[in-house]
């Protein structure tokens, strides 16, 4: 494939933007009715596999993280998200939008990352319904420098 068609697909597929890699382990947490289906495919589609669930016991590379307002606290589950993944991994952390049953204030997502020891790189819509914020675990921080 082409830098171009590369680039293309890193616009059009949210699963790209965010970062996700052929070959990765990606666990789902907070999978329900609602979550957005094209977004699941998508990154199963980018890392040639199913992504693998809550009762999964072994590290994986990245966290896909649905949270919802009455979901609880939100620390506590970016906390919990972590030992789940490797050092230096990734939490993908989707919450509905504006306007949606759920919604979570970016306020509250910021401190919560922050008290999780966490760094938002960058936040993204990715469906008509959810908004996704990438969080990097301090060794992904740095490496970033």
């Amino acid at each position: 494939m082409s830098a171009t068609a590369d680039h293309a697909e890193e616009r059009t597929n949210p699963a790209a933007r965010l970062g996700f890699q052929p070959g990765q382990v990606v666990q789902e947490i907070g999978y329900d009715d609602d979550v957005d289906q094209e977004l699941r495919e998508a990154i199963e589609g980018i890392v040639e596999g199913d992504l693998v669930d809550e009762d999964y016991d072994d590290v994986a590379d990245a966290v896909v993280l649905w949270f919802r307002d009455d979901d609880g606290d939100l620390t506590d589950a970016l906390v919990d998200a972590t030992t789940y993944i490797e050092e230096g991994g990734a939490i993908l952390l989707l919450t509905p939008k504006t306007g949606r049953s759920g919604y979570v204030e970016p306020s509250d997502i910021s401190e919560a990352a922050t008290t999780a020891g966490l760094t938002a790189s960058k936040s993204v819509s990715v469906g008509k319904d959810w908004s996704g914020s990438r969080l990097a675990t301090p060794k992904a921080a740095k490496s970033k420098r």
